[in-house]
């Protein structure tokens, strides 16, 4: 069996589960509500504070998706819980970035500056100059916000200036060396 697909997840107070026909599923909690729709194939049974998935058979696609199902549910637990982040780090001379209401505003060395909007979904935090903090309730939109800022002035291996993830390591190239 999926080692991932057999863990219970443990539904914290405060938080509502709701699974209705063909699995579309509800999960109501202090920071908001998300509703995905899971696969069909999947049996999702909630005792309690306890919701446990399982799978018909042993085919391999149903083995591939008892985990994945269990990981996209407890995602919408945490979410709505606690919420998801991604810290970006921006380095190079003049590049920057600014909050002015709800728009992040990146300077990354080109002749216009660069704006990203929050959605009710999506907030950004800016703590200093150079770092970036996306947050938001959905794993894969924060996720994907991230890499679309991060996609704006992706790093260099010569010198390492663009936008990076914080726990990302950026192999370094070595320069030119002159003719002796």
């Amino acid at each position: 069996m999926s080692r991932i697909g057999r863990k219970v997840i443990v539904v914290p107070a405060g938080v509502d589960v709701t699974i209705a026909d063909g699995n579309n599923v509800t999960v109501k909690g202090p920071k908001g509500t998300l509703v995905q729709q899971l696969c069909p194939a999947m049996t999702i049974t909630k005792d309690g504070s306890n919701i446990t998935v399982s799978r018909p058979d042993d085919e391999k696609e149903n083995r591939s998706l008892h985990g994945l199902t269990r990981t996209l549910l407890n995602n919408m637990v945490v979410g709505v819980t606690e919420g998801f982040s991604k810290k970006l780090e921006i380095n190079g001379t003049g590049y920057r970035a600014n909050k002015q209401g709800t728009t992040l505003t990146l300077s990354l060395g080109y002749s216009h500056p660069i704006h990203f909007s929050e959605t009710d979904d999506i907030k950004f935090e800016v703590p200093n100059e150079t770092t970036i903090i996306v947050k938001g309730i959905d794993k894969q939109k924060v996720g994907q916000t991230a890499a679309e800022v991060r996609s704006k002035r992706p790093p260099e291996p010569y010198k390492g200036k663009g936008v990076k993830y914080a726990e990302e390591h950026i192999r370094r190239k070595a320069g030119k060396t002159g003719k002796k």
